[in-house]
């Protein structure tokens, strides 16, 4: 019978030693670290990553220290099928995450991601504020494949869980700084503690500070330079453990961005007619135009050069075992979040398309479960609630010839077809669901599972832009039934052989910026996914585990958005639901322990998705191409190596290697979109005292210096480029532990 009920995993090695003997006997290999066994609660129970019949990645606080990641965005470079990237008005606080094909680059209010983001179980409903800094995080779990049982809307690639560190856990506090080129500027300060035998707390603060890349070479004080980055960010969590049965947790985070805009510059595409009248000023654009630089930024926008991003979020958790086979927990959970940004999209002198923008959401969320576990099976179960209330204003924005400074083109005589322009978008979502998720042994090697779950989301929206006579006001509903079944058999060999079919839901809506007239501010269909699915998982022997998946997953009425500059008096996005849509593919995850000191961590991922049908009258999409975003290749390569000094000390040495291959910047093939394939160095020497408690690390990220494009959107005579802002990056970091 397998076994239900896993101990904590520790995921560092033990710190803060009193004698150089006992911190020898607690030390860890290469090997050892890479091999121990990991637990997972994706599934919103305990249980080994090697048996959990889906495609998960579980990245531990190791890792992502060792492998330089600072953020989400981070993870998204050595994950198998996922890819993380940004366009959202240049604001780095914005992370669009794209799993297996599937996810969304706007971030306006009435758009849905097509992955959810979760921290410690409580889902954030805007992609606005997903690029999470990863501190005081134990691990970092990736689902890839719908997720439509156990997580719901908004989950049709799949879903990333931050899992905090829990109070009490470990009795330290730690500190790390950090100093490299570039101006880096970095500081941790971290306590877990039992502070009596009930209470005990977790808290940490965070800053970082790195100079920009470019300049706002145009305006005389810019605020910020381009790609310059300033962040505070704090969390602290109480736990009380009132008796053996009953525990509550009270958590507190907040986070301060005040950032310079995202690289970004353009290239000029086939000319324009000035004798249309509708192409306003744009073929007055020209090379010339253009600063040579183009991490520089030629805007006369005041304020446009700079971003921020603010927010603050409060959950509470009760963990109730009734007795030694139920259990049952609430979750609750309220967040707040603001932010200012906007682009300059010809990024010129000229007043020809600039749209700064400024947004917000509140949300909060209730979540009771009730759970069980019998000696041959396990089960969970929950009712949700979720609400969400969010704006999107633009203003004064310019977009030749509908609207311009005083209602003139550039010559400042020639009248356009009106003054600066606004616009603004509210929404308001409430969404239910109830779940309920099996698993049962039908023999000790052999376990079946399914699950169910019906969500409902209403949605209420309102616009104004200058194509409209007055405010539209819009109204719809959306459900769905969603399910999964599985099967898992255990091998002899210690391998774990799987195989599931999930559905998947994502929630319709109503198009982000309709400028064309009212007539486009008109709701859309949900998409729904069918993901058949076979793995197999385990240690193949002593000293290789692997993780292999392959998958097929079909979408019906897939929603995807194409920009098009040319159908209204702006920059209009339309969402269609364009038809069908293939994804098929292997994720293949190894770790080959080469001697006890030597381990390479690799992730391969491949991905052939394509449009296979269209809808009549769907406007740009066309059958075979490609969903946005989407490389066909992923790679990962991390080897390790550990060495043991004479004095009891040791250094380690990593390296990390990440790989995308070429994508498209729309889910339309246009050879001014395609994004070219990138190639990622990095690494970390480390020293560590022979207590465990002091380490000194000399550290290297994207040390060739790879500049490339994470965004492309073809426009008015030129394709806007979205340009990488993690350029190389040299210096030392330093962590000490103190034991309490």
């Amino acid at each position: 019978m397998k076994l239900r009920t896993l101990s904590q995993l520790s995921l560092a090695i033990v710190a803060a030693l009193s004698t150089s003997v006992n911190a020898e006997e607690a030390k860890t290999t290469a090997k050892q670290d890479a091999f121990e066994k990991i637990e997972v609660t994706a599934r919103k129970r305990t249980e080994s990553l090697f048996e959990s019949p889906t495609a998960i990645t579980s990245i531990g606080a190791n890792l992502i220290d060792k492998a330089n990641m600072s953020n989400l965005e981070d993870i998204g470079k050595y994950v198998p099928n996922l890819n993380i990237t940004r366009y959202g008005v240049g604001n780095a606080a914005h992370a669009s995450v794209f799993i297996r094909g599937i996810g969304l680059q706007d971030h306006i209010i009435t758009t849905d991601p097509g992955v959810g983001v979760y921290l410690d179980g409580v889902y954030l409903g805007r992609q606005m504020g997903s690029n999470l800094s990863l501190p005081n995080v134990e691990r970092v779990e990736v689902l890839r494949g719908p997720q439509g049982t156990l997580y719901g809307r908004n989950t049709l690639g799949g879903a990333v869980n931050v899992i905090t560190k829990q109070p009490g856990d470990e009795g330290i506090v730690t500190t790390s700084a950090k100093l490299g080129s570039r101006g880096r500027i970095a500081g941790d300060v971290y306590f877990n503690n039992s502070l009596n035998d009930e209470l005990s707390m977790s808290a940490s603060a965070s800053y970082k500070t790195r100079d920009g890349v470019g300049e706002a070479v145009n305006l005389a004080n810019p605020e910020k330079e381009i790609g310059e980055e300033e962040e505070f960010s704090g969390r602290v969590a109480l736990k009380w453990q009132a008796n053996s049965d009953l525990a509550f947790t009270f958590a507190l985070d907040g986070v301060d961005n005040e950032s310079g805009q995202s690289p970004y510059t353009i290239e000029l595409t086939d000319p324009l007619d000035a004798n249309d009248v509708f192409n306003g000023d744009f073929p007055l654009l020209t090379q010339d135009l253009i600063p040579s630089d183009p991490d520089d930024l030629g805007t006369t926008v005041a304020g446009i050069e700079s971003t921020s991003y603010s927010g603050w979020g409060t959950s509470f958790s009760a963990d109730w075992a009734i007795n030694d086979t139920y259990t049952t927990k609430f979750i609750s959970s309220y967040r707040t979040s603001e932010y200012e940004g906007g682009l300059d999209d010809d990024a010129s002198p000229l007043n020809l398309s600039e749209f700064p923008e400024e947004g917000g959401a509140d949300q909060y969320s209730f979540e009771i479960q009730l759970n069980a576990t019998f000696d041959n099976m396990d089960f969970v179960s929950g009712l949700y609630f979720f609400n969400e209330d969010g704006f999107t204003r633009s203003g004064p924005f310019v977009f030749s010839p509908f609207n311009t400074p005083n209602g003139l083109l550039n010559d400042g005589v020639t009248e356009s077809f009106g003054g600066y322009g606004d616009f603004e978008i509210n929404q308001e979502t409430n969404s239910y669901a109830a779940y309920f998720n099996a698993s049962y042994d039908l023999t000790d090697d052999l376990t079946v599972g399914g699950g169910l779950r019906y969500s409902k989301d209403e949605k209420d929206a309102n616009a104004i832009f200058p194509s409209f006579p007055t405010r539209k006001y819009v109204s719809a509903d959306f459900d769905a039934v969603t399910w999964d079944v599985n099967a898992s058999y255990q091998l002899s060999n210690n391998m774990n052989v799987y195989g599931q079919i999930q559905k998947g839901y994502q929630t319709g809506g109503f198009p982000p910026r309709p400028f064309g007239g009212p007539d486009q501010f008109v709701s859309f269909d949900e998409t729904k996914a069918i993901n058949y699915e076979m793995g197999l998982k385990g240690q193949v022997h002593e000293n290789v585990s692997m993780m292999l998946a392959v998958f097929v997953t079909d979408y019906t009425d897939l929603a995807l958005p194409f920009s098009d500059p040319t159908a209204g008096g702006g920059f209009v996005t339309i969402v269609e639901n364009a038809g069908q849509s293939k994804a098929q593919g292997i994720e293949l995850e190894t770790t080959v322990a080469i001697t006890d000191d030597f381990t390479i961590r690799s992730a391969v991922g491949y991905l052939d998705s394509e449009i296979t049908e269209v809808a009549e009258g769907v406007q740009g999409i066309g059958k075979g191409d490609s969903p946005a975003l989407t490389p066909r290749w992923t790679v990962m390569v991390a080897p390790s190596y550990f060495m043991d000094l004479e004095s009891g000390a040791t250094l380690a040495f990593n390296a990390n290697y990440s790989y995308r291959s070429e994508m498209q910047g729309q889910s339309v093939y246009n050879q001014s979109e395609t994004i070219d394939s990138r190639e990622l160095v990095g690494f970390n020497i480390s020293y560590t005292n022979p207590y465990g408690d002091m380490e000194v690390t000399l550290y290297g990220e994207n040390v060739l210096n790879e500049v490339y494009d994470v965004g492309r959107l073809q426009q008015s005579g030129f394709v806007g480029v979205m340009r990488s802002n993690d350029r190389s990056e040299f210096g030392l970091k330093f962590k000490k532990d103190f034991e309490l």
